[in-house]
């Protein structure tokens, strides 16, 4: 448990990066064509959304009450 936490705190801000970069370039490739894959950014941005989203829980449900 403890492992994940310190994952959670190196590892988020840098997969908060690739999620934003990749919402982005989503969001061009859609408003310049429709026929442009957007496949790989929306795995790496739904992986990266997933990852911290669970590390945040994880690590809010490690506080002691």
């Amino acid at each position: 448990m403890e492992y994940l936490i310190i994952m959670g705190l190196y590892l988020n801000p840098i997969l908060a990066v690739v999620f934003c970069l990749n919402l982005i370039s989503i969001i061009k490739k859609v408003n310049r064509d429709e026929k442009i894959s957007t496949q790989k950014n929306t795995i790496w941005a739904t992986f990266s959304f997933v990852y911290i989203i669970t590390c945040l829980t994880w690590s809010f449900a490690a506080i002691p009450f």
